[in-house]
């Protein structure tokens, strides 16, 4: 089965999107589906999900497209693009059972709980003995607490599979989640009967051994999870807290390292650990303990309080007392916090301090013994003597489930790497979603002789010669006024010397001619050959005198002299970009500011349908903090281009800047569509903006 994947993916490579899109109207959509199909089988969600538009584009009335394309988005992250393709798909073809699951995990995941169950509900009405779908339908009931109907589906199965372990498993976690600790015993325990080779059952059995304060049992369970391989950092910590328990102190100090080895930004073990040092004696490295707990959750007052404690016996009373002062701010009705400042304070010889506190504290103790039970703790104890209080480490609840749902979501049903040589754009593979990318506006578009193909992106284009044209370019590149056609480009090629010296070569000889002849081409020549060696005042310059010269001659059209202004637009902002770099310029000045929006508009009003124009515009008007109109000014690029995934891409973060009621969703909505058109970077930030 891997080897017919194998052929596939080579068949993908010798068809590259833009080889498919010279033949689409003879391709067959079956065949770009499965191509399609099989990208998403080894991870390449982007690339998969332009196939899917290809299809989507040339056959609007099939479902499964559509379908496809939502798991892909759910890969990717982007859960509402994937729900609006798979209601799409629903309304196509109302009678398929994945379907609806496929919106059920969807909403899911959205804890949209009552729609999943709904959607499971329905997909279990065409297909009423599906593991997948009454397994996901149990989760869904366990996470509203209809315990019983969740463990009635679990049962359901296990009538047929007795020996399944993983329902076991499952059925095990929601008698956790119901506090049956009997049943969950009996579960855990069937689960290493018939899979004892797995760590996650040795892990589930001991953590409930624990609970049940049966250490010597747990302690044996968590050690045959760890000797079965376990990276889990929870079988470390809840074996070290046992041997804690146990007043091992050593073999559960080598356990919180061991755990923070595994999981060096959990916090909970840094707390853990501190909390054992701070018994041992050992205060400086358990305040540093209770730091770093602190940098990576904040939010924990329990780890105040333990900090707080940990700085009076260090006599860091100034400190200390601020813990306790942030204490009782978020925990008013906690008394040891104002008894342990007043003595805090006395030790600092401000006994009006410390008496005030001590007051507080009577006077709400007063409260509580008349109103009642009216205490916000972080402890059941109250009393002042810290050192008693119940040392507070945090139990690992309960390994991941063996069971990924979100891996089983995938139509990938195997592990299968290829090697790097054979990947397509390794880095749109997997879950790029988890990539880091900065949240930055995509630049400009120029023309120029260079240009760079984007693989992803060129599948959205109905031209395949290059990602991005429009006709006024074509009409341009007819009249040969330059020596090579120009190309729309997003991204300049970086030039070598040598392309550098033939550019230079060029200038010179071109000057030499200018000055036997004043030529129109010569002058625009020598204007892309400045611009290219990145001199754009002189560029600014000759392009200018070729307008002059264009206007009245045989070379003259609507056409060329809308180029020749977009491309002056673009040379003077390049001359502002380089200008501030140099710490030439800081702002741009209102009168270049004002001449290059003129050249923008009027190339548009010779081409109005010109995309690019208006998004230039668009961008500069974003560094003028002009966003309403920049908003504008996106929004006809898309409307002259409904597949300009740029536009989206900077249109989106522009409404989630303006962060105004309704933008935040209207930014997202645009992102998931850059992402859909192949800017890959768009998942990242839809996952940090969600």
């Amino acid at each position: 089965m891997k080897n017919v994947y194998k052929i596939v993916l080579v068949a993908l490579l010798l068809y590259s999107p833009t080889s498919l899109l010279q033949v689409r109207a003879q391709f067959n959509t079956d065949r770009i589906t499965a191509i399609g199909r099989n990208a998403l089988y080894f991870d390449d969600y982007v690339l998969s999900i332009q196939y899917f538009n290809q299809v989507i584009k040339l056959k609007p009335y099939l479902a499964e497209p559509y379908l496809l394309r939502s798991v892909a988005k759910v890969q990717l992250g982007d859960l509402q693009g994937a729900l609006g393709d798979v209601n799409k798909a629903i309304e196509l073809n109302p009678f398929n059972a994945g379907y609806f699951y496929t919106r059920g995990f969807i909403y899911r995941q959205l804890n949209q709980l009552d729609n999943a169950l709904n959607d499971f509900s329905q997909a279990l009405f065409f297909s009423p003995q599906n593991r997948t779908y009454l397994s996901m339908r149990a989760d869904v009931y366990a996470r509203q607490e209809q315990y019983d109907l969740a463990k009635a589906d679990i049962d359901f199965l296990l009538h047929r599979e007795p020996q399944s372990a993983s329902l076991l498993y499952e059925k095990g976690v929601i008698c956790v989640q119901q506090k049956d600790t009997t049943c969950a015993l009996d579960c855990f325990s069937q689960t290493i009967v018939y899979d004892s080779q797995n760590p996650a059952n040795w892990s589930a059995l001991g953590m409930i051994h624990s609970m049940l304060h049966q250490d010597d049992e747990a302690i044996s369970d968590l050690s045959n999870a760890i000797k079965l391989g376990s990276q889990w950092a929870g079988d470390y910590i809840n074996r070290g807290i046992i041997y804690y328990r146990k007043h091992n102190y050593r073999n559960a100090l080598a356990d919180y390292d061991k755990a923070i080895e595994l999981a060096p930004n959990d916090p909970q073990v840094y707390y853990n650990r501190g909390v054992l040092r701070q018994e041992l004696g050992d205060k400086n490295n358990a305040l540093l303990d209770f730091d770093k707990a602190l940098s990576l959750d904040p939010s924990r007052p329990e780890y105040v309080y333990q900090k707080a404690v940990t700085l009076m016996e260090l006599k860091q009373w100034k400190q200390a007392v601020s813990c306790f002062d942030e204490l009782i701010a978020s925990h008013p009705y906690f008394l040891p916090s104002y008894y342990l400042a007043a003595q805090a304070k006395t030790a600092l010889g401000e006994g009006k301090a410390a008496y005030k506190y001590r007051q507080t504290a009577y006077e709400l103790e007063q409260q509580s013994a008349s109103v009642g039970n009216h205490q916000d703790s972080i402890q059941q104890s109250t009393t002042s003597n810290s050192r008693t209080i119940h040392t507070g480490v945090t139990v690992a609840q309960s390994q991941p489930k063996t069971k990924d749902h979100r891996k089983e979501f995938s139509s990938r049903a195997a592990q299968n790497q290829l090697d790097e040589a054979n990947r397509i754009g390794s880095d749109t593979r997997g879950s790029i979603q988890n990539r880091y990318v900065d949240v930055i506006n995509e630049p400009n578009f120029s023309l120029s002789y260079y240009h760079s193909q984007n693989g992803v992106q060129s599948t959205n284009r109905s031209t395949p010669a290059t990602n991005y044209t429009h006709s006024a370019l074509d009409i341009f590149n007819r009249q040969r006024l330059l020596p090579a056609p120009l190309y729309v480009s997003l991204q300049d090629l970086t030039l070598t010397a040598d392309m550098v010296n033939q550019h230079f070569d060029r200038i010179n000889r071109l000057s030499e001619r200018l000055e036997r002849e004043l030529s129109a081409d010569a002058f625009l020549t020598r204007a892309m050959e400045f611009s290219l060696v990145q001199d754009y005042s002189s560029a600014i310059d000759d392009c200018t005198r070729a307008l002059q010269l264009i206007n009245g001659s045989d070379y003259h059209s609507d056409e060329t002299e809308a180029i020749l202004t977009f491309c002056r637009a673009n040379w003077r902002y390049r001359l502002y970009e380089y200008q501030r770099s140099a710490g030439e310029l800081t702002v741009l000045s209102p009168i270049d500011y004002e001449i290059m929006l003129r050249d923008y508009d009027h190339t548009l009003q010779l081409l109005p349908d010109f995309s690019f124009a208006y998004y230039n515009k668009a961008n500069i008007l974003c560094t003028q903090k002009e966003f309403e109109e920049a908003i504008r000014q996106y929004t006809k690029a898309i409307e002259c281009d409904n597949d300009f995934a740029e536009a989206y891409f900077n249109r989106g973060l522009t409404y989630i800047f303006l962060g105004r009621e309704g933008d935040h969703e209207k930014g997202l909505a645009d992102l998931s569509k850059a992402g859909e058109l192949g800017i890959y970077q768009a998942y990242n930030l839809l996952t940090r903006f969600k």
